[in-house]
C-alpha cells in the first residue's frame, strides 16, 4: 500500500487568500499550495497592497476589509482564473484604481457574466480590448450590494466571486442563480465563508436559486488547507489502472470539502475497490476496469483523468454535461479527444460529451498539451501502460504542482 502525501488544494488556497485578505486580523494558512497559480495570486494581493508573508508551510496574510492598501495597482493574474476572477471582485470594494491583465491563455477565457454583475453593482470598470476579457480597469469607489441574477453555466467561479465578496460589500448581496456548473465547488466557498464568520442563507425558488449574504464582514482565523483531490484523481486513477495496485491519501475523506473526491465514486461504479474514512480515502485495484455512463457536471476538472483510463475499460465510457471544459486553460474535450486519436484509440464528442472505446493506446506518441497542466497530469496515467508517450511541454504542471513529474515517477515504481 503507497501513502502519497497530495499538496494543498488550489480552490481551497486561492479562496483562503481572498477570506484572509478581506477579515479583520491576521489569518495563518497551513499548508497552503505553493504554485504558480497560487504564488500568482499571493504576488497580486501584495501589489493590491497587501501584507502577506510566506514560510515553509505556512503564509500569514494582514486582512483589509476596507479593501487594497494602496490607491492604483497594476496586477498580473499569469495563467490563474482564481487569481483573474476573485481579485477584480476583492479590489472593487476598496477605493483606487486597479488595472488587471494576464496571460494569452487566461486572456481566452470568459470573464463576462462576473464583470457585468460588477457592474450591477455599480461598478465602474472597462475591458481593454476585447469585452468580457481581461485585461480589465477597476475604478473602486466600494460597493452597496443588493440584488443580482447571475447565470454561472460556464463557471462556478463567478459565483464564488461574488459570494465572497458580499460581507464586505454595505448592505450585503443576493444572488439568484439561472444556471450553475460544478456546485460542488460552490459548497466550498460557502463553508469557508463560514469559517470566516460570514453568514450565507441558500433558498431554492421558481427563479432559480438564491443566496443571500449578509454585510458581516470576515474575521481572521487560522485555516488548514486540505490537499487537492483533483490532484489526487491521478494518483487514485493510476491505482486504479494498476493490477495490484493501491493508493492511500490522507487528509481527503468523507468530511472533505472537494467535491472532486466524487471522482472515487467513478471508479467504485468501473469496479476498483474503493473506501472513504473519516480522514483518508484509498482505492484498490480490482485488475479490471468497466465502460460505464457518467455525468460529470460537478466534477469536471476530473473528465481528463477519466478519458485517460478509459481506453482499458472493457467497454466504452462516456462523459456527459461538460460542456465547460471546453472554456478552461483549454478546450478539453478537444484535447482528450485528439491525444486518444492519435493513440489509436475511436473517439466520439459532441457539444457537451466524449465517448471512448475500448482499444490499446499506442507509442510513441507526443501528447499535445496545450499548456493545460490537467491534459499533462491526466495521459501520464494512460502513459503507465503506454510505452513512448511524451509531452510537448511538460511544465506547464507547474500551474498546479510543480513537483507532479518526480512524486509521479516515484509512486509508479511503488505500484
Amino acid at each position: 500500500m503507497t501513502v502519497i502525501d497530495i499538496p494543498g488544494s488550489k480552490s481551497v488556497t486561492a479562496r483562503a487568500l481572498f477570506l484572509a485578505a478581506a477579515a479583520e486580523g491576521t489569518t495563518t494558512l497551513l499548508r497552503p499550495l505553493r504554485s504558480d497559480d497560487t504564488e500568482g495570486f499571493a504576488e497580486g494581493l501584495k501589489a493590491l497592497g497587501y501584507a502577506v508573508r510566506q514560510e515553509p508551510g505556512a503564509w500569514h496574510i494582514e486582512g483589509r476589509p476596507a479593501g487594497p492598501g494602496v490607491a492604483e495597482a497594476d496586477v498580473y493574474c499569469r495563467d490563474g482564473a482564481t487569481t483573474a476572477r476573485f481579485l477584480p471582485a476583492l479590489a472593487a470594494a476598496g477605493h483606487g484604481t486597479f488595472r488587471f491583465d494576464a496571460s494569452p491563455q487566461m486572456r481566452r477565457r470568459p470573464l463576462g457574466p462576473l464583470t457585468t454583475a460588477l457592474r450591477e453593482l455599480g461598478v465602474d470598470l472597462a475591458h481593454g480590448e476585447r469585452e468580457g476579457h481581461h485585461p480589465l480597469t477597476v475604478a473602486a469607489d466600494g460597493i452597496k450590494g443588493g440584488p443580482l441574477r447571475l447565470d454561472a453555466g460556464q463557471s462556478s467561479q463567478y459565483l464564488t466571486a461574488l459570494l465572497m465578496l458580499g460581507p464586505i460589500t454595505a448592505d450585503g448581496l443576493t444572488i439568484t442563480v439561472t444556471d450553475l456548473v460544478s456546485e460542488p465547488y460552490v459548497e466550498i466557498t460557502l463553508a469557508m465563508m463560514r469559517a470566516f464568520g460570514a453568514e450565507v442563507a441558500r433558498e431554492d425558488g421558481p427563479e432559480g436559486r438564491t443566496y443571500t449574504v449578509a454585510p458581516t464582514g470576515y474575521r481572521a482565523t487560522t485555516y488548514a488547507i486540505e490537499p487537492d483531490a483533483s490532484t489526487s484523481s491521478y494518483f487514485f486513477a493510476a491505482a486504479a489502472l494498476t493490477p495490484g495496485g493501491a493508493v492511500t491519501v490522507p487528509g481527503l475523506g468523507a468530511g472533505a470539502l472537494q467535491g472532486d473526491l466524487g471522482f472515487v465514486e467513478v471508479l467504485r461504479r468501473m469496479g476498483a475497490d474503493v473506501t472513504v474514512g473519516p480522514d483518508r480515502t484509498t482505492v484498490r485495484s480490482t485488475g479490471a476496469l468497466h465502460g460505464l455512463t457518467v455525468n460529470m457536471r460537478d466534477i469536471s476538472d476530473t473528465m481528463p483523468t477519466l478519458a485517460a483510463i478509459a481506453p482499458f475499460a472493457d467497454g466504452p465510457v462516456r462523459i456527459e454535461d461538460v460542456a465547460n471544459t471546453r472554456v478552461k486553460e483549454c478546450d478539453r474535450l478537444d484535447a482528450c479527444a485528439e491525444n486518444l486519436r492519435a493513440l489509436g484509440i475511436t473517439v466520439e464528442t459532441g457539444p457537451d460529451w466524449i465517448e471512448i472505446h475500448p482499444g490499446t493506446p499506442a507509442g510513441p506518441v507526443e501528447i499535445a498539451t496545450h499548456g493545460d497542466h490537467r491534459i499533462v497530469m491526466s495521459f501520464a496515467v494512460t502513459a503507465l501502460r503506454t510505452p513512448g508517450v511524451t509531452f510537448d511541454d511538460p511544465g506547464c504542471v507547474r500551474k498546479t504542482f510543480p513537483d507532479f513529474h518526480t512524486v509521479f515517477e516515484a509512486f509508479a515504481r511503488g505500484l
